[in-house]
């Protein structure tokens, strides 16, 4: 395991390619500035793959359709983020996209490329409203956490990380680096978003990295608004900056931001830190499983 990293979290901006070529070129050149970069991690964001939909305009102002579409270009997906991590000898985290299980239930699927090969995915947990109400997409059922050489990563989708048990669970299993792929269509989801991530970063005491999709697509029912600005998030505290920030983007520009990080720092916060959240944790249920403890309502009215 190597203990510093350089990760880069993509503020991709949502684009309206004729081609799969197209597609497959600006991913391979994003990749390629990255790594020339020093990179080592890589993080697209959620649902980046479906401006794939805009190939037939037949059907990509169409919901359903432009989800089936995307569906179905799943293996070249695939295989694109799969040859990139090879050729440039990087982990990559591939933009989140639809997914159709066996059972039919479609998913919103986060896909990890190793360069030797080696994959592994994380179902989104938590749907959001439109997911839900709108889109049909159902909620995975299992959490996953990753043992790369770069070190120990967790996946929470967007509005997973807004919710303290899914990281939760991924830390205690080891993971000290949360990766948060987003797509947010306000300033204000962005932020909950945001918000979400330096919690799980204060609460962890943990490395965790937001990357947003950012532009207008007016041609996608799905990605027609982005907003948002990468973010690399730690733990306020001891050589830690102020604020938690260790790198931030400029909202709604397409860019890398790239961070520098040492894993080793997450043993330090947790043994040596000002507070100890990630061993205090079991405490706020009195030392109990909170759904076995008892909780009393006292009327005060």
């Amino acid at each position: 395991m190597t203990a510093s990293v350089r990760i880069a979290a993509a503020q991709y901006p949502i684009g309206q390619p004729d081609s799969l070529a197209s597609w497959q070129a600006k991913v391979e050149q994003w990749v390629r500035d990255a790594a020339a970069q020093g990179a080592q991690l890589l993080v697209f964001p959620e649902y980046a793959a479906m401006e794939l939909a805009a190939i037939d305009q037949s059907t990509a102002s169409d919901l359903h359709a432009s989800l089936r579409a995307v569906i179905a270009l799943g293996p070249s997906i695939d295989a694109h983020h799969a040859d990139l991590a090879r050729r440039f000898g990087v982990v990559l985290l591939g933009g989140t996209r639809p997914f159709g299980q066996d059972d039919r239930q479609i998913v919103n699927r986060a896909t990890l490329y190793m360069p030797d090969g080696q994959k592994g995915y994380q179902d989104k947990i938590m749907m959001t409203r439109f997911e839900r109400e709108s889109w049909d997409i159902k909620g995975g059922t299992e959490l996953r956490v990753f043992r790369t050489s770069l070190g120990m990563l967790g996946i929470s989708t967007c509005y997973d990380v807004e919710f303290p048990m899914i990281a939760r669970a991924q830390a205690a299993a080891g993971a000290q680096v949360i990766l948060c792929p987003s797509c947010t269509d306000s300033l204000q989801g962005y932020h909950r978003v945001r918000i979400g991530a330096q919690a799980r970063a204060l609460e962890n005491q943990i490395f965790v990295v937001q990357a947003p999709t950012v532009g207008m697509a007016p041609w996608s029912p799905a990605l027609d608004e982005n907003y948002g600005a990468a973010g690399v998030f730690v733990p306020p505290d001891g050589d830690s900056p102020d604020d938690g920030i260790v790198a931030i983007g400029t909202e709604g520009q397409g860019a890398w931001v790239m961070a520098d990080v040492d894993l080793s720092r997450v043993h330090r916060w947790r043994s040596a830190g000002a507070v100890r959240p990630f061993a205090h944790w079991p405490e706020q249920y009195c030392g109990e499983k909170s759904s076995d403890l008892p909780i009393e309502v006292v009327p005060l009215d």
